[in-house]
């Protein structure tokens, strides 16, 4: 964070920029409520996705999600990182992020350890191993087949592994192909994200002022004018007040306002002066 933030405006972080810790971020009672159903259904396992277009908050849920789910006893969560690997990656991916030494090209031996190590940590807890897979869009239907049948037991009566599929709207209709018709019917928790409404907007900005510790920051006609702006995208929204912070901490303006926001995003700047008048 930039020293004259907190020098300033007395900000304990930038509230506008992604990297807002995860206690600060806003929860909204339609995620809330998910997060709970998640954390209770966590000894099921099963398959679970949030879905919704660029911007509806879907990385906030992914936090909040994976920082709840790692503060349970007993709960392993790992991330996948590239989601458009083919399936030996997949699972030298899997293999790193649950501590099982896989061999290359034994998709087999892979298999059998990672099952075997999913198994022998059933045994001694009640709560799946998780695997995150963000951008889920993005995974190859071959992958997404070897997951279903590599995390299913027993003739399908058991499931190995939590796994939270997240993508936009792309992955709805993927999930409704023939060839991946069989995962899509095994989702048991859904969160649908759809745009924000303007009271959630200002709810959002008024919650993360409040935790970086500058309530008062901007005025309330700013924060109307940023919501009214945003056109119900948190991201929107949240790259719009950062530059105007930005912009007011370049000119050591004590408060954010209207006034800067017209100035910031004027549609036509005044014309600078002619040097000279023609003849």
């Amino acid at each position: 964070m930039h020293p004259k933030l907190q020098s300033l405006y007395s900000l304990k972080f930038n509230p506008f920029r992604p990297d807002v810790p995860v206690e600060a971020l806003y929860t909204t009672p339609t995620v809330d409520v998910f997060l709970r159903r998640v954390e209770l259904g966590i000894a099921d396992g099963g398959y679970i996705m949030i879905t919704g277009d660029p911007g509806t908050g879907k990385s906030v849920a992914l936090r909040l999600l994976a920082t709840r789910l790692r503060a349970m006893r007993d709960v392993v969560v790992g991330t996948v990182e590239h989601p458009q690997s083919r399936t030996m990656d997949f699972y030298r991916e899997l293999g790193d992020l649950f501590g099982v030494p896989l061999q290359a090209h034994n998709r087999w031996g892979g298999f059998k350890a990672l099952r075997e190590r999913w198994t022998e940590h059933l045994s001694t807890t009640l709560c799946r191993p998780v695997l995150i897979i963000d951008e889920a869009q993005e995974a190859f239907n071959t992958v997404f087949t070897e997951l279903r049948v590599l995390a299913s037991k027993d003739l399908d009566t058991r499931q190995l592994l939590t796994c939270v599929l997240a993508g936009d709207g792309r992955l709805i209709e993927r999930l409704r192909l023939p060839d991946l018709l069989p995962l899509g019917s095994r989702i048991r928790r859904r969160l649908v994200l759809d745009y924000a409404s303007r009271d959630e907007l200002l709810a959002c900005l008024d919650h993360l002022l409040e935790a970086a510790g500058n309530p008062t920051l901007m005025t309330t006609e700013l924060k109307a004018t940023l919501a009214d702006h945003a056109a119900g995208n948190y991201r929107v929204l949240m790259n719009l007040a950062d530059e105007l912070l930005s912009t007011a901490l370049d000119r050591d303006l004590p408060r954010l306002d209207e006034k800067l926001y017209f100035e910031t995003f004027s549609q036509f700047p005044p014309k600078k002066a002619a040097a000279g008048k023609k003849r």
